[in-house]
């Protein structure tokens, strides 16, 4: 092998230290593209000094599985809109998770081989163990107990991983319903499947059997699944970070299986900083996270609180492009309508003419706006919006008051004023984008439905409020030919 034991451990440490850097750098959009380049670089060097480091059989084997995974990994990519970003990383969460699942099976089938060698009366000589097999056979009663503990908890939190982000990627790609949906029993049913994979861990520590760990992995994988199909839609952004949180712990605790310090450096850096991120979208929705993970207001379709009056009233394109030419200042609010028209092209063109026309033109983002943190960031840097005129929520919101106009494209919860007004509302004590006291408000939108939440908007009835409807990309379009 190229790497011997204190040479791939340098290279894991160079490795550990781009992926804090990666991190780290992801904080600013003017540092973030250098910062994917720490990552990628950093994962080369981990999977190049991991094939070819001490301890590795059926190299061949090996390097062909690396090439079919990269093959598909750069097709799937070349494949993959910026607007379906959401569902490829849920979808590549449920990797993780499997990935997780199959390595603390295979560990517990390694280590009843090596056990049973061992009561035969097989001496090390006798055997051909490298690697791993022979960190087993060395392995002391103590560290074969803490060893099971480590394979049964990865195994546990990667199947809630693999079912759950399945379920996740269904929701977000509408080939499953947004909608909140549970089996009788509801939480029960979660909390009694909760307590078998309990009691089947200590049949397992007492030696029942591998049957144990098998069946744990398909009760837990039933818990992925039941947990996040009970989330609904609304509640989606927090679902994906709160999943890849999983996918890291999950890694970190076969990398203690392994004995592989990099895999559990790692694990810990995704699995902590996906936690922290669960925390600020949670904070972003003015909601705890257990209330999320127990079941979101995305199912509820009317507030409880005040009725709403009045009427929508439509805007034609002509007109709306008169209030632009009467405008200083125009801020503009995406949510996901803007990602599924993929109109953040026709936003950027209109961006730039309204400059040129002199106006001061800035984005509103919130904290949840889309399907994934950061969503609608990285929509618009795709399209060249210059990042100094992205703004998020606290640095906006007080702004409204002297703005001449909003447009909004294809957002609804993130800018509805019930969060403020309405304490029967679902979404109550949320922050959102104060949009309506600015003189001005366009919200583009395809009709008069509620959203993917299913919440109404009290907004789209003020009196300053005009309705745009169509799709936001060819709606926009037309925007630009007026001007």
């Amino acid at each position: 092998m190229f790497f011997e034991e204190g040479l791939q451990a340098a290279a894991y440490i160079v490795a550990a230290i781009l992926f804090i850097l990666s991190l780290g750098g992801l904080k600013d959009q003017e540092t973030a593209k250098r910062s994917i380049w720490y990552g990628i670089v950093g994962m080369a060097l981990a999977v190049v000094a991991t094939v070819f480091g001490p301890g590795v059989q059926n190299l061949f084997v090996l390097l062909i599985a690396i090439a079919i995974g990269a093959g598909l990994g750069i097709y799937i990519a070349g494949q993959v809109q910026m607007t379906e970003m959401p569902q490829l990383v849920a979808a590549l969460h449920s990797f993780v998770g499997l990935a997780a699942v199959f390595i603390g099976i295979n560990a517990e089938l390694m280590l009843g081989s090596v056990l049973a060698m061992k009561e035969a009366g097989t001496s090390l000589t006798e055997v051909d163990l490298t690697g791993f097999g022979e960190t087993l056979w060395n392995k002391t009663a103590a560290e074969i107990t803490i060893l099971r503990v480590e394979s049964f908890i990865g195994i546990f939190i990667g199947a809630v991983t693999f079912t759950g982000s399945i379920v996740a990627f269904g929701k977000l790609s509408g080939k499953i319903d947004g909608k909140p949906s549970q089996l009788p029993g509801g939480h029960m049913l979660n909390a009694a499947a909760a307590v078998l994979c309990i009691v089947l861990g200590i049949l397992y520590f007492g030696g029942a059997g591998i049957w144990t760990v098998l069946l744990m992995a398909l009760v837990a994988g039933f818990i992925g699944y039941h947990l996040i199909n009970g989330i609904g839609g609304a509640d989606m952004p927090v679902v994906v970070s709160m999943l890849n949180s999983y996918s890291g712990w999950a890694a970190a605790a076969i990398g203690f299986t392994l004995s592989n310090d990099l895999l559990i450096v790692t694990g810990a850096l995704v699995g902590s900083s996906g936690a922290i991120l669960s925390y600020i979208m949670c904070k972003g929705m003015n909601r705890s996270f257990i209330s999320v993970i127990l079941g979101g207001w995305g199912g509820q379709t009317q507030s409880s609180g005040q009725e709403i009056e009045g009427e929508q009233t439509p805007i034609k394109a002509d007109e709306v492009a008169d209030l632009l030419e009467e405008a200083d200042s125009v801020v503009i609010a995406p949510g996901y309508g803007m990602a599924v028209a993929q109109a953040q092209q026709a936003i950027s063109e209109l961006t730039t003419k309204l400059k040129e026309k002199g106006k001061t033109v800035r984005f509103a983002i919130h904290p949840v706006a889309g399907r994934m943190p950061g969503h609608m960031n990285v929509l618009l840097a795709e399209a060249k919006v210059p990042y100094d005129l992205v703004l998020e929520l606290e640095e906006i919101n007080e702004d409204f008051p002297e703005t001449d106009v909003v447009i909004v494209i294809g957002a609804n919860d993130i800018v509805n004023p019930a969060a403020n007004d309405d304490p029967g509302s679902p979404i109550a004590g949320m922050p959102v984008l104060h949009v309506w006291e600015a003189r001005h408000v366009i919200v583009s939108k395809r009709g008069q439905g509620t959203g993917y939440s299913g919440i109404e908007n009290p907004l789209f009835f003020k009196d300053n409020t005009r309705m745009y409807y169509g799709d936001a990309k060819e709606s926009v379009n037309a925007l630009l030919q007026k001007l």
